[in-house]
């Protein structure tokens, strides 16, 4: 299954950004409300990813430097390396590479443009999707139907 199948079969397909100088504070709230992991950084209204911020580098910061870090901007936290794939990537290469990189959300960008978020419980719900069908597929090719 590709990457393009799975952004169809969400319920939404609306990321969930905040701008760099938005407060860490204000971040965690919006994750907290939508009940999410991570918030895309886009200093341009959702267009362009420059970075992400999860529930991870939040609960990190807070353990290194106290509460202070709430004051602070997401872009002082937020990771700027983003891998992100493309809706031409397959499930299964989506699940390696958060797998090797041990994250669990990952943009979906095509020609610079943000166009969505692919979550790890997103790849596993459509490879699990794809293995019942080949089973079926199989059990129906053995019983002769």
């Amino acid at each position: 299954m590709l990457v393009q199948h799975i952004l169809k079969s969400k319920d939404s397909d609306a990321v969930v950004t905040v701008s760099s100088d938005t407060a860490v504070s204000e971040a965690a709230r919006i994750l907290s409300e939508k009940r999410i992991g991570t918030v895309v950084v886009s200093d341009d209204g959702g267009a362009t990813a420059v970075g992400i911020l999860s529930e991870r580098d939040i609960v990190r910061e807070l353990a290194a430097s106290g509460g202070g870090c709430l004051d602070r901007a997401v872009g002082d936290y937020m990771t700027r390396d983003l891998v992100t794939c493309t809706r031409d990537l397959s499930a299964d290469a989506v699940l390696q590479k958060m797998t090797d990189g041990r994250f669990r959300h990952m943009p979906v960008v095509e020609d610079g443009k943000l166009i969505g978020l692919i979550t790890l419980g997103d790849a596993v719900k459509a490879r699990l999707s794809q293995l019942a069908m080949e089973k079926d597929a199989l059990e129906g090719m053995i019983m002769g139907h």
